[in-house]
This record gives structure tokens, sequence and C-alpha cells, in this order.
């Protein structure tokens, strides 16, 4: 027979002590595994239909070949998130030190994809660029158009790429002190990158390119299942949470306030060099 503990014992103290039923207990390892496959489909659903329409406009030569090291880049982020999966089905089923044991290779995945997303971004500003100044002089609107919206992206990949880095130290940090951070952690700091996915399902509502607030606010939805179930198991808003409004409020309103305005633009141009 179930029993009812007398004095529950606070997560943020003591984070794999948790009271309450053997079927929250699992759910407390499970949720986890099912963010991280919640956070591959978004992935598969947004990236597939779009890389396979972009690889045959490739093999018709309706635009240029995918640079190099955006092959990298797709590779390292499977690659990351292939990871988080087996990190968190290694704690659901009990491998906690095999899941110790590796995950410093995490930690480094997770700096190799932040070092080469900021070289995508300019390798595929410049690539259009190079379009733009080649382009016959019908298609140099269309190339211009183009052009401006990546100045606008471009403050999104900023923003993913110093967010994610932040929140992926401080949850590396915080991997012996405090599991029940660490492990929400290195949840929230991937679903900061999940805009490039949603902005790639096209049967989904969506404010751009006027504004970004649409794939912000999907990121949120992404999160709600892990955040509903820590507030309903806990009673409370893990600190996590507020860390993660913390760190990336400040680059989303920079992001927002920003957005299409001629100062961003000549910026942009600036930071390219063109």
């Amino acid at each position: 027979m179930a029993t009812v503990a007398t004095n529950p014992v606070r997560e943020d103290r003591h984070p794999d002590l948790l009271t309450g039923t053997p079927r929250a207990h699992a759910l407390d390892r499970w949720i986890f595994v099912f963010m991280a496959a919640w956070f591959i489909a978004i992935i598969l659903t947004g990236f597939i239909p779009d890389s396979l329409m972009k690889v045959e406009m490739v093999k018709a030569g309706q635009r240029a070949p995918f640079p190099l090291v955006l092959h990298f880049h797709a590779v390292l982020m499977g690659s990351f998130m292939l990871f988080l999966l087996t990190q968190t089905w290694l704690v659901a089923t009990g491998r906690s030190e095999l899941h110790r044991r590796i995950g410093p290779y995490g930690a480094l995945l997770a700096a190799a994809l932040v070092v080469v997303g900021f070289i995508l971004v300019p390798t595929i500003y410049h690539q259009v660029w190079g379009g733009l100044q080649a382009a016959p002089p019908e298609a140099k609107a269309k190339m211009q158009a183009l052009n401006l919206w990546l100045d606008n992206i471009m403050l999104l990949q900023i923003r993913i790429g110093i967010v994610f880095a932040i929140l992926i130290a401080l949850g590396v940090r915080a991997r012996r002190a405090d599991s029940g951070f660490h492990k929400r952690m290195m949840i929230i700091a991937p679903a900061t990158a999940l805009p490039a996915a949603f902005d790639r399902i096209s049967w989904i509502p969506t404010t751009m390119p006027e504004s970004p607030l649409g794939p912000d606010l999907y990121v949120l939805f992404a999160l709600a299942p892990l955040f509903a179930w820590d507030v309903i198991r806990n009673q409370r808003i893990h600190r996590a949470y507020w860390t993660f409004l913390a760190v990336a409020l400040p680059f989303t309103v920079f992001v927002h306030l920003a957005w299409n305005t001629p100062w961003w633009h000549d910026t942009a141009h600036r930071l390219m060099g063109v």
C-alpha cells in the first residue's frame, strides 16, 4: 500500500528523492526521454521536407550547392540530439554511471555546434550576397528581398548561438551539485534552437517574416510538457525556468526591437563586410 510522506523532500535540495507514487517516479525519469524524442520529431518534421525540396533545387540548378560547413552543422546537430536522447534514456533505465562517464562528450558536441554555427551564418550570408551580385536584372529584386530576410534571420541565429551556449554551460556546471537543474537545462538549451525547425513547418501558423513572435512562442509550446509536469509534480516553478527567462529575455527583446529596422540592416551589412 502506498504511503504519504509527512515531510516532503524539496527537489532543489535532493533532486533524486522526490516523494509520490511509483507512477509519478517513473514519469520523473521518462519525461526527459519524451522531451528529447519530442524535439527530434519537431526537427525532422521541419527539416526533412525542406531539405528534400532544396536538394531538388540544387539538382535543377535553381540554387547553389550546399556549403560544406552546412553538412558539418547538420551532422553535429543530429549527433547532439541523439546524444541527448541517449543520455536521458540511460538515466531513465538506471544507468547513471554510464551517463556521467560519457557526459563530457556531449559538452564537446555542444561547443563544436556553437563554433560551426557561427561559421555557418556568414558562409550562407556571403553565398546569397554573391548570388545577388551575379543575378540578372530581372532576378535582382527577388535576391535583394532574400538578402534582407537573411539580415533578420541572422538576429535569431546570433541569439540562438549565445543563449544556447550560456544555458549549456550553466547546465554542465551544475551536473554534480544540482542534478535537477542540470537535467532541465540540458532540455531547455536545445529548445532555444527549435525556431529553425518551426520556421520550416509550412502548415503551422506563423508571424514570419513580419515578426519572430511565432517561432518564439512555439519554443514555449515545445517546452510545455516538461514545464506542466514540473508544476503539477512539484507545485512550483523550478528555478531552471527562471534562469532560462533571465538569460533569454534580454536577447529576445533586442531581437524584436531590431527586427527589420534600417539600423539592423546597416549593422548586418557591416558585420558581414558587404
